[in-house]
């Protein structure tokens, strides 16, 4: 009886299925302090107990892609090991804070399946849920992954896609329980800007850079718990080049985003992404923002709808004529963030 786990492959999948991932993970200070020493984040909101009590909460959260990424980490086995390509993102929600010494773990239902027309591979529609000790949701979003084939031969599934929310709309948007804004240290924050003072359309260049080393997203990847195989080991790839998580590259994207966005505090929703070319180590992440939409959400609350791509080329160029993404192009994010309105 073989006792390792190969992965599940594309004709293991049933619609309906909830898989309850292993290995909770208590995430405490030294997930923060590794966090903030991969990725130049400095939202002061996650950095500092003392500013997070002053905005209403116990003590400062760990930051938002923290539990991303530890949700999404136990995930990995179960769901992409045997991964092509992660191809996106949906109705991602943030619904509840994590705090250091809070345990997360992940279940997953699957809601979608198409086989793809060469009989290899298929995709895979996920809905994940993190929830913390006390069995409470702190995230959900829906990711789909094209996944291997064992046997080219297995019998096609039914195809069922899911009909997903194109973007979470501001008014289901939640505001973590006691967070105000109405004493918001601007100084201290790093910078004056409100949400009322950006404009839908506008464009924000976040003038910094990242090189990724490859010591630090292999570090990443397994900080995170994430056994794919292609982004530690170097003989999985004919090239043999390590192929860097996306996260890394989401993360990446969020720090540098500061520059411009330092009052962007939470993220309250993803509401797409696309992982638009491969990334590996020696590239130089730069970021830039668009701002789609402007809501208040309290008199003290308000909320940006941005979409941040990362790139080793220039801001503001997106795609080509053909309509397809650029080849510096790394990633194209959707998502809420919540900002003294």
């Amino acid at each position: 009886m073989t006792k390792t786990n190969p992965g599940r492959f594309f004709e293991d999948y049933r619609l309906g299925d909830v898989i309850r991932h292993a290995t909770p993970r208590t995430v405490a200070e030294g997930e923060r302090a590794l966090y903030h020493a991969l990725y130049p984040s400095r939202f002061a909101l996650h950095s500092s107990d003392a500013f997070a009590a002053e905005c209403g909460l116990d003590g400062a959260p760990m930051d938002d892609l923290i539990a991303f990424h530890t949700v999404f980490g136990k995930t990995v086995p179960d769901i992409s090991l045997n991964a092509v390509a992660n191809l996106g993102y949906a109705e991602g929600r943030f619904l509840r804070p994590v705090m250091p010494g809070d345990t997360l773990r992940s279940e997953s239902e699957v809601i979608g399946l198409k086989q793809n027309s060469n009989g290899k591979s298929g995709i895979v529609w996920v809905r994940t849920r993190g929830l913390n000790q006390m069995d409470e949701v702190v995230l959900s979003y829906v990711r789909w992954v094209m996944v291997r084939k064992r046997d080219a031969d297995a019998p096609a599934p039914d195809t069922h896609v899911p009909d997903l929310e194109k973007a979470v709309p501001a008014g289901d948007l939640t505001i973590p329980d006691g967070l105000s804004f109405a004493d918001y240290d601007f100084e201290l924050a790093g910078e004056a800007h409100r949400a009322s003072d950006y404009e839908a359309g506008e464009r924000i260049d976040h003038v910094d850079a990242v090189t990724i080393e490859e010591a630090e997203h292999m570090m990443a990847t397994r900080l995170w718990q994430n056994t794919a195989k292609v982004h530690f080991d170097a003989t999985n790839r004919e090239d043999g080049r390590r192929l860097i998580y996306g996260g890394h590259v989401i993360s990446l994207a969020r720090a540098l985003s500061f520059n411009g966005l330092a009052n962007a505090q939470c993220i309250a929703a993803i509401n797409a992404g696309a992982h638009a070319n491969p990334s590996f180590a020696g590239d130089t992440v730069r970021a830039w923002s668009e701002v789609r939409e402007v809501a208040k959400l309290r008199d003290d609350v308000g909320a940006l709808r941005l979409r941040t791509v990362a790139t080793r080329g220039t801001p503001f160029e997106l795609t080509g004529e053909d309509g397809k993404y650029l080849p510096d192009v790394l990633l194209d994010l959707d998502y809420w963030v919540l900002m003294p309105a």
